[in-house]
């Protein structure tokens, strides 16, 4: 058969190869007619019902009991105890005392309340308590839960991501609105006023056109921003000096771009910025007369009872009353320098007592030969007066080494991370 398949001529050969495939592709097809009933199974817009086998459904594990639980939550009052609380929850006084039996930690979370805490009551389907929270943050809660026939209790923690933020502003009016504005919490100005503190006078010192910008954290939880973390890099422009910080995640201490220490010996206002009344004032008039003339010292307007600071670390050299000076303080921080703090209405420190920087040595007040409430803070320097605004600081100790090569790389990252964020913003 092959030898007469041969002996064909080759045009033969071809087309009886070509009429042999397509016989074998048209007998692998499926029948037309399947495909004319498989089209008509589904039609666009029409319902059809599913089979479904529920075993295929079925979780591997039963859902967590706690997961069914429902929920009742009760903020404590001025006032109120455990026990109140857990009346209003139509909780028992014997389970209270159960839980409180439990253990140290157990009953310190539910006796040292304090009004605006939290608690919530987790419920099974029986009603019975099988668990109870007590938030401790956007991210953390301590939860007691019912073990058998006792009760364990354990500090839960959900994770916590960081992201960056900016923020900027330039001064019109005063410091705090302007950071207000800029979409700064409390806690985030007195944190930037702290880290220039001791360059810079935010009580008196600060002038329409001065600015700042800072770049900082925020915490996020399961996505959300719950908190504002630190300020990574911060920038502060005053009476046109500029004075840059950024945080080294080693000790926590800021440094300018240098290395160099922010902290300072002494704090350039020895108090609250806030309670300042005269904090915008270019001409400094004396609080009481209201004349501008030359001072020994700087004369700070604030509420009566405003607390007062120590400067710097030192030793109490004097504190007592006479009538010129009223309630006085003075402090020696070394053979060189001395502070002084007039007109007191309450002395806080005594004589020879240690003080650190920062610490309350006493409240603002009109004691002795003055006209009106205010503090008069004088500071010397080998005996002489010096402006306490103006004069040069000693510094705390500063970045050297490797320590300070490795600081400021990572300040030139973040300063340019703080630009980059700056030009987002504006290009927004």
């Amino acid at each position: 058969m092959l030898s007469l398949f041969a002996r064909l001529p080759r045009i033969h050969r071809a087309l009886i190869i070509l009429f042999t495939v397509l016989i074998a592709i048209a007998l692998a097809l499926p029948d037309p007619a399947s495909l004319r009933q498989e089209k008509s199974v589904y039609e666009v817009g029409k319902a059809y019902s599913l089979n479904i086998n529920p075993a295929n459904l079925s979780a591997d594990k039963p859902s967590s009991p706690l997961a069914q639980l429902s929920w009742q939550k009760f903020t404590v009052g001025a006032g109120e105890s455990a026990a109140i609380v857990f009346q209003r929850a139509g909780l028992s006084s014997r389970l209270l005392y159960q839980l409180t039996t439990s253990g140290k930690e157990i009953k310190d979370q539910l006796t040292k309340l304090r009004p605006g805490d939290i608690l919530e009551f987790g419920f099974d389907a029986e009603n019975q308590l099988v668990q109870i929270k007590r938030p401790m943050s956007s991210y953390q809660a301590y939860v007691i839960t019912k073990v058998g026939d006792d009760y364990q209790g354990e500090m839960q923690s959900k994770d916590i991501d960081y992201q960056y933020n900016y923020a900027e502003a330039s001064i019109t009016s005063n410091f705090w609105n302007a950071a207000i504005s800029a979409g700064l919490t409390a806690n985030q100005i007195m944190e930037l006023a702290g880290i220039f503190g001791w360059d810079i006078d935010f009580a008196l010192d600060i002038r329409e056109g001065d600015s700042f910008k800072i770049l900082y954290q925020e915490k996020l939880v399961e996505g959300e921003v719950v908190d504002r973390g630190q300020i990574i890099a911060a920038i502060f422009t005053n009476q046109g000096d500029t004075f840059k910080a950024i945080l080294d995640d080693k000790t926590g201490n800021y440094y300018d771009e240098n290395g160099r220490a922010m902290k300072k010996a002494f704090l350039r206002s020895p108090l609250d910025f806030r309670r300042v009344t005269s904090n915008f004032n270019p001409t400094r008039r004396h609080p009481v007369t209201g004349k501008v003339r030359a001072h020994r010292g700087t004369d700070y307007a604030a509420p009566v009872g405003t607390p007062i600071w120590a400067a710097g670390d030192g030793i109490v050299q004097k504190s007592s009353y006479n009538q010129f000076n009223g309630n006085y303080v003075f402090i020696k921080h070394s053979n060189t320098y001395i502070t002084k703090y007039l007109h007191l209405q309450r002395r806080m420190v005594k004589t020879g007592q240690r003080v650190k920087q920062g610490q309350t040595i006493g409240t603002l007040g009109g004691t002795g030969r003055v006209t009106g409430p205010h503090l008069h803070y004088e500071f010397l320097v080998n005996g002489v007066h010096k402006n306490a605004r103006t004069v040069k600081l000693p510094q705390s100790k500063s970045l050297t080494g490797k320590a300070k090569q490795t600081f400021m790389a990572n300040a030139e990252i973040r300063l340019k991370k703080l630009e980059r964020y700056r030009e987002l913003l504006a290009y927004n």
